[in-house]
């Protein structure tokens, strides 16, 4: 996964794994929080996320994590 920073490598890898560690389809609020990580960042990360194929958006501002982005986390 290239990311402009380290920083943001991390925060999507957090991101990928917390969406895979439940049932989702997740809100970004929900995604922040289980994170740790800001709620801004959260949007701006999975537009990015969405635009790769590892997010996508099964129902209108929520979003789950795809087998593409599974495997991703396993890499």
């Amino acid at each position: 996964m290239a990311g402009k920073a380290g920083g943001a490598d991390a925060e999507i890898t957090k991101i990928l794994q917390t969406m895979s560690s439940d049932q989702g389809p997740w809100a970004n609020k929900q995604i922040a929080e289980k994170a740790g990580l800001d709620a801004k960042a959260v949007s701006n990360l999975i537009s990015k996320l969405k635009k790769q194929g590892l997010v996508d958006s099964p129902v209108r501002c929520k979003y789950a994590i795809t087998e593409m982005g599974l495997a991703e986390l396993k890499k």
